[in-house]
């Protein structure tokens, strides 16, 4: 969980920006946690104390409400909409990462995956994305190859994993889909060597830097091990004191 609020950190003052690099400096006085990193805890927060998911998204989307969030949420979580919106957005995507630490068999991911994904994100490419994402992030905690993760991921979910980062950034536009952003965040993991470089590359696409990021971090985190501690450090410091508690609580039940 810390590697994709770590993503979300460092690529939020990147959104939109159209940065195509990999050399920046990872923390910088305009780096604050978004949308993603409040509903990554709401996830893991729901599930150390069994709560709803929806009920526990909103709670927090309300508590922290300019974080980001896209229009049809934000009318979803004051509840002046009712029900699930059909999105396919990558918002499904960017807080799952609680769920695939949480269970120990890859069907009872997917499952939670979905079911966290179709309080808002009903449409089927929005619960493919989180679904991959998940299983991306499972597969990593369970010391599968990157080639066997492509695979999975290739044959599951018909994402085209096969490009490398350098060979699609170029060409690469901002794209807030789960079809359009989720690949490439799963890519930036599978061409790099180390959870800051994930993030990094992830950040390069000049894209939705953040939940990419976000993304590309979980999976790293994952694959390679506990964060960094000199970028713990910084992440904790920009969270607040609630946040850091989840954490930790989230850590010593299912990661300790």
């Amino acid at each position: 969980m810390l590697g994709a609020i770590a993503g979300d950190i460092i690529g939020s003052r990147f959104e939109k920006s159209g940065f195509k690099f990999t050399q920046f400096k990872l923390f910088h006085p305009r780096c604050s946690f978004t949308d993603d990193t409040v509903l990554t805890i709401a996830v893991a927060d729901a599930l150390l104390h069994d709560k709803d998911f929806e009920e526990n998204i909103k709670k927090y989307a309300l508590l922290y409400p300019n974080r980001g969030y896209g229009g049809n949420f934000i009318h979803w979580m004051r509840g002046e909409m009712e029900g699930p919106y059909n999105s396919w957005g990558n918002g499904s995507a960017m807080r799952v990462s609680p769920i695939a630490f949480t269970f120990d068999t890859l069907e009872d991911v997917l499952t939670k995956a979905k079911a966290s994904a179709i309080i808002t994100h009903n449409h089927p490419e929005g619960v493919k994305g989180a679904q991959a994402v998940a299983a991306a992030i499972f597969l990593a905690r369970q010391q599968k190859s990157k080639e066997e993760i492509r695979d999975y991921i290739q044959e599951q979910f018909a994402y085209k994993l096969g490009l490398g980062v350098k060979y699609i950034r170029p060409f690469y536009r901002f794209d807030v889909s789960c079809q359009g952003s989720v690949p490439e965040s799963i890519i930036a993991f599978l061409d790099a060597n180390s959870l800051e470089e994930a993030i990094r590359l992830a950040v390069s696409f000049g894209g939705d830097a953040d939940t990419m990021a976000c993304i590309a971090g979980a999976i790293a985190e994952a694959y390679y091990g506990p964060v960094p501690k000199e970028i713990e450090e910084k992440v904790r410091a920009i969270l607040p004191t609630t946040f850091n508690q989840t954490i930790d609580l989230f850590y010593k039940k299912y990661l300790s």
